[in-house]
């Protein structure tokens, strides 16, 4: 199958190293060449360490690699079967690389959205085809974690669904059909979760360390959730709140003001170097 992926950072460089391991060609969409060079670089970097695990032959890593293409410009879409985006949780983005991927793709392609919290209904619209518009959430690290969430939007046809779950299971992956309500299912149980944890941070109950193992040791939980939220972003984070803080209407989900006022200065978590932990 001939894939795009639109969007060359953390997600996107991930979902283009998946597809091309399990043998798709995948035209690798970013907006300069220097960030395609890096979002290349980066796969090279995740398949060798994938040869060092003996999880891959250098022979397979080296044909995976092969099957990607860089570009810059959505018309390397032109002949994809599948098209998924994966860029920033910003509608107003998304609603333009849908309406130029509507234009561009085959008639016949289904277009996905790696969206995390954005309505794929309200994506799908600005589409002449949304029956053919799904969600695509896959979790970071791509190559290693096993879920992929299945948005189906308002009109997303059951034909698009079951191709696309059954695509995600020859990735190798777990796809988890769900409907399209904000934060789906994996970030309207988690986020709220990390936003209660901010709260205690704020409100003095424990400090970092200590609300992070309670959770990892009294709930089995591999990472606490705030250092989760680091490693998520925690602009990342205040997005996907106000997403359901909207959505849902229900004071529960208001973003805790320290996350606002962290992400106002800068503080962003491992990208900026510094969140509720020092990565310096």
């Amino acid at each position: 199958m001939k894939v795009a992926v639109i969007g060359g950072g953390t997600m996107g460089n991930g979902i283009a190293h998946v597809f091309a391991q399990h043998g798709h060609e995948v035209a690798l969409i970013e907006t300069t060449a220097e960030r395609a060079d890096r979002a290349l670089a980066t796969i090279k970097g995740n398949l060798e360490r994938q040869v060092k695990k003996e999880i891959l032959t250098a022979a397979d890593a080296q044909a995976t690699l092969a099957r990607i293409r860089a570009a810059t410009d959505l018309a390397a879409a032109g002949s994809a079967e599948l098209a998924v985006e994966a860029v920033f949780e910003d509608f107003a983005v998304k609603r333009e690389i849908f309406t130029r991927l509507d234009a561009v793709c085959p008639p016949a392609a289904i277009l996905a959205s790696n969206t995390s919290s954005i309505s794929v209904t309200k994506i799908a619209a600005v589409t002449q085809r949304p029956a053919q518009v799904i969600g695509m959430h896959f979790m970071n690290p791509v190559p290693l974690m096993k879920l992929v969430e299945v948005i189906c939007g308002q009109a997303t046809s059951a034909a698009t669904r079951d191709r696309v779950l059954q695509l995600a299971a020859e990735l190798g992956k777990t796809p988890v059909a769900v409907q399209d309500y904000p934060g789906f299912i994996s970030n309207r149980v988690l986020m709220p979760m990390i936003n209660e944890a901010v709260f205690c941070l704020m409100e003095g109950v424990a400090d970092r360390e200590a609300i992070d193992t309670v959770m990892k040791l009294g709930m089995n939980h591999p990472m606490g959730p705030l250092a989760l939220a680091d490693f998520i972003g925690l602009d990342v984070c205040l997005d996907i709140m106000e997403v359901l803080h909207g959505g849902l209407g229900d004071d529960k989900y208001r973003p805790c003001p320290l996350l606002r006022r962290m992400v106002d200065a800068g503080h962003l978590g491992r990208k900026s170097g510094r969140g509720f932990y020092d990565y310096a």
